[in-house]
């Protein structure tokens, strides 16, 4: 008989007035004005609701929301190292599972959540997070991407877009470009490499209603789920604070970015633009894209839209689901 772990159930929100009203993550944190992460955070906090755990590994929202012995946090929060968000939620969760069979907690289970950034996750915390897959933790596992080692000094990471001008890949006369790698393709690496996951999506901060339902939907799966959650970055992306929502938009209308759920094996796309914009649409606002040459800016159009063909191939060929 299987155990009754009182796993909660979360209804997706038919708008975002329906949602609790109630803040999770509270003013008083030290992040940089129109900081996309932060509000990834709050939107992320306030869907998940009360009885929530986040675990945060070392980043732009450890450094920036944990300091003086003060978080704003309304819900319980453990800090773990950049490497190992993952072994830690997987310790959480397995001792959650044990006092319940043993009858010392019986409570509601509790929305356990490592808010990685992409260092985090699939960098340096690639292998906790892989292994936390690997053994069926139900964990909720999100990349919160603000395309680089933010907290540092504005390093490249895996997800850095390629043409960046990053502290780590400044362009000059050798490379003219900053950046040559192109970035890993996150979700894949979690679809490709992790049969008991049956649930990924990716969303971003100017999207809140669908935001705030995939991460609903993603915490009532009884198995490991992981978001991809786009969180533009005034200071590492080099644009006017006040445009953090317009850059993610921008992202999703150029094809940079695509809004999709991947459910037992079935994609669904969400907001696919009938006409896709130019990719210099979105990267003339950014000063990390300022040095790029036309050249450069055609290769990079060249890759958006393999990505865009792929989106045009999964909504045409319809994908079973595996019984």
């Amino acid at each position: 008989m299987k155990f009754d772990y009182k796993f909660q159930k979360l209804e997706p929100a038919k708008s975002f007035k329906a949602i609790n009203k109630a803040e999770m993550y509270v003013p008083g944190h030290r992040t940089c004005a129109g900081c996309g992460p932060a509000l990834n955070y709050r939107l992320v906090a306030k869907a998940a609701g009360p009885d929530t755990i986040f675990i945060g590994p070392t980043g732009c929202m450890y450094v920036a929301n944990a300091s003086y012995l003060c978080t704003p946090y309304a819900v319980s929060w453990i800090h773990a190292q950049i490497t190992n968000g993952g072994a830690v939620a997987s310790g959480i969760e397995a001792a959650f599972k044990v006092l319940a069979r043993k009858g010392k907690y019986k409570g509601t289970f509790p929305n356990i959540i490592v808010m990685a950034g992409d260092g985090g996750t699939v960098d340096i915390g690639l292998q906790a997070m892989s292994a936390m897959f690997y053994r069926d933790h139900k964990v909720l596992f999100i990349c919160y991407d603000n395309e680089s080692y933010a907290n540092t000094g504005i390093q490249t990471s895996p997800t850095t877009p390629y043409g960046a001008n990053t502290t780590f890949t400044p362009p000059g006369k050798e490379i003219p470009e900053g950046k040559t790698l192109f970035p890993k393709d996150v979700p894949q690496m979690v679809i490709g490499g992790h049969p008991a996951v049956k649930y990924v999506a990716t969303t971003t901060v100017a999207h809140p209603l669908d935001l705030t339902n995939k991460v609903r939907k993603a915490l009532s799966y009884e198995c490991p789920t992981f978001l991809h959650m786009l969180s533009p970055c005034p200071k590492g992306w080099k644009f006017d604070e006040k445009l953090t929502r317009e850059m993610a938009k921008l992202a999703v209308e150029t094809g940079m970015w695509s809004l999709f759920e991947w459910e037992n094996g079935v994609y669904k796309y969400t907001n696919v633009p009938k006409t896709y914009k130019p990719i210099g649409e979105y990267m003339k606002n950014q000063g990390r894209f300022t040095h790029l040459k036309a050249e450069h800016i055609a290769k990079m159009q060249a890759f958006v839209d393999g990505r865009i063909a792929k989106v045009k191939a999964d909504m045409a060929i319809p994908v079973a689901t595996p019984k």
